[in-house]
């Protein structure tokens, strides 16, 4: 059958599975934290959008090295290494605690002993992971749904991504906040940020303009595409940006807003999605004074 193009995605039904696999994608996250070394802006921590779902990088674990994805068409964690050894897990209702103790015992059996902090990040109140009984929702349609509306996000953002030729993220996914992301840099130093811990510093080192898709349930309620420029120039805040339904506003410090349901609701929602990414770009950059001429293709 035909896979439908940019599914609804209905925050009261994705809600319990989006709070759960949450927490479950920060277990991974924090195995390949402590499995790669650090690359700049921690894109070492990233999962890639798969056409089965969500897979981590390569992973290290001394000589050897093995890979972890969450599989949305069979419903399993697979846990693979590069000398044979395979294992998974069923992507079925259980507490994060129970997860967590299967993940990490499935890599004691391994031999692919991991040490994390066991303490979700991102997130008000975080319960660490052995402790967390509260979230223990998986709803298989849910799941399936949310990663295709990922991977068609994760389409138009490559295609957007094409057009720059400076330094640029792969479009990747960042499971602290359970978003999608692709950031592009001017290539100059930014000022450092008052009190901004280790992760904020490195991240944000440089100059950037990044754009991505969250699925809802978090700050932002609904599922929604963003755009934001670190530092924000004057008067991006005000510019004119496309399609008309798209807001600016504070949730995250600044930032555009185009609701997922609008870009549903436009006649062509590729279009509509590639509207907001090349306008709020062109705000951005231009009144940056970014070098335009040797970051873009012409």
């Amino acid at each position: 059958m035909p896979t439908e193009r940019w599914p609804a995605l209905l925050l009261r039904e994705w809600m319990p599975t989006y709070a759960t696999l949450h927490m479950w994608s920060q277990i991974v996250g924090k195995i390949c934290l402590a499995s790669t070394p650090l690359v700049n802006h921690f894109w070492n921590v990233t999962f890639r959008v798969t056409a089965r779902g969500f897979a981590t990088q390569t992973l290290f674990h001394g000589a050897r090295e093995f890979q972890i994805v969450f599989d949305f068409i069979d419903h399993q964690l697979v846990i693979e290494a590069a000398d044979g050894a395979r294992r998974t897990l069923a992507l079925e209702p259980m507490t994060v605690a129970a997860f967590h103790e299967r993940v990490m015992s499935t890599l004691r059996a391994m031999d692919l002993d991991v040490r994390i902090w066991p303490v979700p990040v991102e997130i008000p109140d975080p319960i660490p992971f052995a402790k967390d009984v509260t979230h223990a929702s998986y709803d298989r349609e849910q799941a399936h749904r949310c990663w295709r509306v990922f991977s068609e996000a994760h389409r138009v953002l490559t295609d957007f991504r094409t057009g720059f030729i400076g330094k640029c993220s792969p479009v990747h996914f960042f499971w602290g906040g359970f978003d999608l992301a692709v950031t592009r840099f001017s290539g100059r130093r930014a000022p450092e940020r008052p009190g901004a811990d280790k992760v904020t510093r490195e991240s944000y080192s440089h100059e950037v303009i990044s754009h991505g898709f969250w699925p809802g349930g978090g700050a932002v309620a609904d599922a929604a595409f963003y755009a934001y420029a670190a530092p924000e120039p004057d008067g991006f805040r005000t510019a004119a940006v496309r399609p008309a339904a798209a807001r600016y506003g504070t949730v995250f410090g600044g930032e555009y807003v185009l609701m997922y349901d609008d870009v549903r609701a436009s006649s062509s929602p590729d279009r509509t999605v590639r509207d907001f990414l090349e306008s709020t770009y062109e705000a951005g950059a231009s009144l940056a004074k970014w070098n335009r001429a040797e970051l873009e293709r012409h």
